[in-house]
């Protein structure tokens, strides 16, 4: 049966019609993704990177265990145009499990890159722990650093619950299984179990300090008390080595260690779990620290996360402010 020539026409009129849509569809999916990545800086990050430069990465708030960021520190060492390290620290600390993946991280980064912490307002006990990790400390006069020490802390809330009428039912295995708990006094052993763990960290801890900084395992117990230094007193026991700002920690990867001169330095960020294109998983997260932000909750959800085991911090608040001293008050 042959068909009408006007309707073979048609036939061929639209496949010319459809293949021209086709191509317009994948030209604008194309245009479209290579803005995204323009808007996202995932170009501009890659073409800056691709050209010899001193990588920048910063360890900000409350720390904990990051896989995204010890993954960035591994591209950092294989990385042949990053010719030294700078890490910014500005933390309380956190949790002390957190502390010491960036103190491994760090180190193995140090043995491929030389690597130098600056510190501008803060780097307290698991802060610190991470600046132990890298090959020296720069610090401003009157940062607070220090804070050497473990701490674990719970409430409790048995009288409370008295008033309330609510009783506490247990059954479990061991006398020492889940203590301590909020609804009970702490028992004797459970306070000493708890004791145990938190002098084990803080040799762990205190023994760091006297590996890295030079001092007798006396003297690292001494300053390692608990205290916060300012960057001044920092130096004058021997915590950090330098006063300044980024620009001396610059020029100590320059002159200590061969760095070459005004290479530009650029920011190295973790990678989103989401691939590169993380743009709705940023906007829900910046929305839901507005809101926590207005009300008064600032870091509430970064800190309820993070706080279940022991914790290398310095006055861990639900709502931290900072103050004229370049730290964080209540």
């Amino acid at each position: 049966m042959s068909l009408d020539p006007d309707v073979i026409l048609d036939r061929r009129r639209l496949k010319r019609k459809l293949g021209f849509w086709r191509i317009a569809a994948f030209v604008a999916v194309a245009v479209a993704l290579v803005v995204g990545l323009a808007e996202s800086g995932t170009l501009k990050g890659v073409f800056e990177r691709s050209a010899p430069h001193v990588a920048r990465v910063t360890i900000s708030g409350f720390i904990r265990p990051d896989r995204n960021f010890d993954e960035m520190l591994e591209r950092i060492a294989k990385s042949s145009s990053v010719k030294g390290v700078i890490v910014e620290i500005n933390s309380p600390g956190g949790a002390t499990s957190g502390g010491e993946a960036l103190y491994e991280g760090l180190r193995k980064l140090s043995a491929k890159k030389p690597v130098v912490t600056h510190v501008d307002s803060l780097a307290a006990s698991a802060g610190y722990m991470a600046a132990l990790g890298t090959d020296q400390i720069v610090v401003r006069r009157s940062a607070i650093t220090g804070s050497i020490g473990v701490l674990a802390q719970w409430a409790d809330v048995s009288e409370l619950m008295g008033r309330l009428g609510i009783k506490l039912e247990e059954v479990k295995s061991s006398p020492l299984k889940a203590e301590p708990t909020p609804f009970k006094p702490a028992s004797p052993e459970a306070k000493a179990a708890i004791e145990s763990m938190i002098r084990d960290s803080y040799g762990w801890f205190v023994g760091l300090v006297a590996e890295r900084r030079g001092l007798s395992p006396e003297a690292a117990r001494a300053i390692g008390d608990g205290r916060v230094f300012t960057g001044a007193q920092a130096l004058e026991a021997k915590l950090v080595d330098q006063l300044g700002g980024p620009e001396v920690a610059q020029r100590w990867l320059e002159t200590a260690r061969g760095v070459p001169k005004d290479l530009p330095v650029r920011d190295w960020k973790p990678r989103d779990e989401g691939g590169v294109w993380p743009l709705s998983q940023s906007l829900a997260a910046s929305a839901t620290r507005g809101v926590l932000s207005a009300l008064g909750l600032d870091g509430l959800a970064d800190r309820a996360l993070a706080l279940d085991g022991l914790t290398s911090v310095w006055h861990p608040a639900l709502s931290e402010k900072t103050n004229d001293f370049g730290g964080i008050g209540r």
